[in-house]
């Protein structure tokens, strides 16, 4: 819904996108009801999206670049940009590196981590969560969420392993109709070539050595083959780059990938724990 409040608190792609649109709109002599026309909204909605008062949603950024575009993409690199704003603030720089990184190592032990959540375990858990958010709001996350996923079948194939704590499978989101579903979505996902899954078990100290205590971790190896570690605890971020840091967590991650059940194994559990027959 249009608001002054929403002209207060635009983003700078928003202010961008209202600029250039207007700009381009009077270069051909178009009254906001003309363009409006051609792009299928009313005169009003022009007029809020170039005030700011309800910045170009994703639907009319589409049609913008058909109208005014003239082959140059801004609208559509402006889409882009706008979804990065509306990831949570502590997210944005970390999922830009995720999407273009060649070699990903996770380490997931409280849920699943997001590249790998069902839809319908991605509603639940972050409707669920604490502050609750608007149901639009919820249904706005899990869809950036899932676009995430394309990361899978982008060209060139990234190199994705993921160790996930054997708690974390056992621990229900949402109902065990989800918790089922999201289980057999890891069994797919650990069919593709580009991605191994790996299960540290829940006896995994029970010889002395247990590395996973510290919390979860994103390992991310760039495509200038810089390392880099991505934390985020308490929906605080953490974006290390110091080598020597860099190291300490390879260095550990590759302690716990040890101590965690092979690839074959791993597949296994999943499955006896979704109910299917190994």
């Amino acid at each position: 819904m249009a608001s002054a409040e929403n002209k207060e608190t635009a983003s700078p792609m928003a202010l961008m996108v209202a600029e250039v649109a207007r700009t381009m709109r009077i270069q051909r002599g178009w009254t906001q009801e003309q363009l409006g026309h051609e792009l299928g909204y009313s005169a009003a909605a022009v007029s809020a999206m170039e005030t700011c008062a309800q910045p170009a949603s994703d639907a009319m950024l589409v049609e913008l670049e058909r109208v005014l575009g003239n082959g140059t993409s801004v609208f559509e690199t402006a889409r882009r940009f706008m979804r990065m704003e509306k990831y949570p603030r502590q997210f944005q720089d970390y999922v830009l590196l995720e999407q273009a990184a060649i070699n990903l190592q996770l380490f997931a032990t409280n849920v699943i981590h997001g590249l790998f959540q069902t839809e319908a375990y991605a509603r639940a858990l972050i409707g669920g969560g604490y502050p609750p958010l608007s149901e639009q709001r919820v249904e706005e996350l899990v869809q950036l969420r899932m676009e995430r996923k394309a990361l899978f079948d982008r060209e060139p194939l990234p190199m994705i392993e993921i160790v996930i704590e054997e708690a974390v499978l056992r621990r229900v989101i949402g109902s065990e109709d989800i918790m089922r579903e999201q289980l057999l979505h890891l069994v797919e996902c650990a069919r593709r070539r580009n991605v191994t899954l790996l299960v540290l078990p829940l006896d995994a100290g029970k010889y002395g050595e247990y590395d996973g205590g510290r919390g979860e971790m994103n390992l991310v190896e760039t495509p200038e083959h810089e390392h880099l570690v991505y934390l985020e605890p308490q929906d605080e971020s953490m974006l290390i780059s110091d080598p020597a840091k860099v190291s300490t967590y390879a260095q550990r991650y590759a302690k716990i990938r040890s101590q965690a059940l092979g690839p074959r194994e791993s597949l296994d559990l999943i499955k006896r724990l979704a109910g299917v027959a190994v």
